[in-house]
């Protein structure tokens, strides 16, 4: 998918209405809707992203700042078909991520501004979204420790949060109680690293799950700014 995102996005790019020399800002799609079919994602009337499935996403993409028409359809569909209409605007120096959320019927994009500064040193920065669309507010807490992300409500973000390289092993649970609805065992902050943590599926069907993404690398990361 993200070999069509790159080929097509070339040949859109003089559509767009921007110059070659615009300054850069680059964009990446996540499908996070539970209960949609594999999706084609389309850019100025043309398709990009071609049979993309639930809990994957596509790499980084650059594009020269402007305006886009994004629209998602259902693999092999026309442009008539769309389920999401929108159109975004990319700002130059700007990292975006775009996820279809929401069960089918209420399918809705997500656009987030994406902070790929590089952490401080021996630090990492996690971001969670909570993408699943019956499940409560929710906390984010470390098992047996302390509380990371308070009342993270659906379809929303929380800010970067700075924390020590370290493995983790992680509880999502109804906010303000002790009980994980979802243990997220292992997961490796890695110095120097930018994190999305997506929370997805159901709880009605017990497909609650998380897709976690490497925002930035140590070696990827932009400029480092103050410390957050």
């Amino acid at each position: 998918a993200t070999a069509i995102f790159v080929l097509a996005l070339a040949a859109l790019v003089p559509a767009a209405g921007v110059s070659a020399q615009t300054e850069q800002a680059r964009i990446r799609v996540v499908h996070a809707s539970p209960d949609a079919p594999n999706v084609d994602i389309w850019v100025n009337g043309s398709v990009a992203v071609s049979n993309l499935a639930f809990e994957e996403a596509t790499d980084y993409i650059a594009l020269p700042a402007g305006d886009y028409d994004i629209a998602v359809t259902p693999t092999g569909g026309t442009a008539a078909d769309a389920v999401i209409e929108a159109m975004l605007t990319l700002e130059g120096g700007m990292d975006y991520t775009v996820a279809a959320v929401g069960q089918v019927a209420e399918i809705a994009p997500l656009v987030l501004e994406d902070n790929n500064v590089a952490p401080s040193a021996g630090k990492s920065h996690i971001r969670v979204v909570h993408a699943s669309p019956d499940a409560p507010a929710v906390d984010i807490a470390v098992a047996g420790g302390p509380v990371l992300i308070e009342n993270l409500a659906f379809p929303t973000a929380s800010d970067y949060l700075p924390v020590d390289a370290a493995t983790y092993n992680l509880q999502v649970r109804p906010t303000g109680t002790d009980t994980s609805v979802l243990d997220i065992n292992g997961f490796v902050a890695e110095p120097g690293n930018v994190y999305t943590v997506f929370a997805v599926g159901l709880v009605s069907d017990d497909s609650l799950s998380v897709l976690p993404l490497v925002d930035a690398t140590s070696t990827t990361s932009t400029a480092q700014a103050p410390s957050m």
